[in-house]
């Protein structure tokens, strides 16, 4: 009889040490890591056979756990695997068989500086009040940067931090203030009842794991108009397309309303990628968007077509473009040209800025 719990510990395991950022299990392949964003087959295992599949995945699961799959036909939670590693794990159906993503999270919380993030990040960790975003694609970092942010505060104010995650991913160890870390599911029945009664814990910094409905984005302004500094994240591409989502996922007649709160609470946008290095690894590349009077003005008057003009004339201020971003990795021989082409939102300018330097 097979070992399926031994078995899992052993792919588990190879995740970790290989550095991989996510495993994939599912029937028909091998069991693939994802190492620097290329999938990577174990092909001295076997390919996974349905049985083997569901032995594996049913070795992660909790009997509550299996009981909830069985009735949605997919879940998320977190799962520890012995004091080596996290893994934030999706569960689900493809083709009638059970498949399996498990993202890897480092136990340690990295700083702004180790993760090659922009430093201009330290001064949102030092706001009282504020809506502040980090947007991108999936498995880009949005996590990560944003648990390098709550770290900074944990560690340099004496301020009492909500998170509200779906599910837990990093574990913060508490030193100068309090980390309250609610898991939807098991800290909190849903999301929605998570967010009800967010206001009434005496919180000074919330962060909500990801802005998935026009609730979770309502309850993040208010939190932010009234005196509290919010984070979150949202799967967008741009400081622009951000500010659209934010405003279009609300009924026609309630969207004036929302531009006005949104403008008077939203402090800053980070969108980011992650990029391959020529050397190994990966790099951030971010275009960064301070909300300053002329931002507020075009949310609020809904122009935000002009946003991009704004950050690309703001320098000084601290913004960048993307494309300014990814042209200064190329200068400096970080990232190939091709790749920051790939990653671009508009690889002709994208060249015409690398040819004017």
């Amino acid at each position: 009889m097979t070992d399926y719990k031994q078995k899992l510990n052993e792919f588990l395991l190879a995740a970790a040490k290989q550095n991989a950022s996510d495993l994939h299990i599912g029937v028909g392949r091998y069991p693939t890591l994802r190492i620097d964003d290329v999938l990577v087959p174990l092909q001295k295992e076997s390919l996974l056979t349905p049985e083997t599949a569901e032995g594996l995945i049913m070795a992660l699961l909790t009997p509550e756990q299996k009981e909830y799959l069985s009735k949605y036909r997919e879940i998320d939670f977190s799962y520890g695997f012995e004091d080596k590693a996290r893994f934030r794990v999706n569960v689900f159906y493809q083709r009638g068989f059970l498949a399996a993503a498990l993202r890897l999270i480092p136990s340690v919380v990295r700083s702004v500086e180790e993760l090659n993030l922009p430093p201009i990040l330290h001064d949102f960790t030092k706001l009282s009040q504020g809506f502040f975003l980090v947007v991108g694609p999936a498995g880009h970092g949005k996590s990560t940067t944003l648990a390098a942010m709550v770290d900074e505060i944990n560690h340099s104010r004496t301020d009492h931090i909500i998170t509200i995650e779906d599910p837990i991913e990093y574990i913060y160890v508490q030193d100068k203030s309090i980390i309250s870390q609610r898991e939807v599911g098991s800290d909190s029945l849903d999301f929605s009842n998570a967010l009800k009664s967010l206001l009434r814990q005496d919180p000074d910094v919330v962060m909500i794991g990801e802005m998935r409905d026009p609730e979770s984005i309502a309850t993040a302004m208010t939190a932010a108009e009234t005196g509290h500094l919010v984070f979150s994240t949202l799967h967008t591409n741009s400081a622009s397309q951000t500010i659209d989502r934010i405003i279009d996922s609300f009924p026609a007649e309630q969207q004036n309303q929302v531009a006005s709160q949104l403008a008077s609470t939203l402090v800053g946008i980070i969108s980011e990628r992650l990029i391959p290095r020529i050397d190994g690894g990966r790099i951030p590349a971010c275009e960064i968007m301070i909300v300053n009077p002329a931002v507020r003005n075009l949310i609020r008057e809904r122009k935000t077509y002009q946003v991009d003009l704004v950050i690309e004339t703001s320098v000084q201020e601290g913004m960048i473009t993307l494309n300014r971003f990814l042209a200064d990795l190329v200068k400096t021989k970080q990232i190939s040209l091709e790749n920051a082409e790939l990653y671009s939102v508009n690889p002709g300018e994208l060249r015409i800025l690398l040819e004017r330097s």
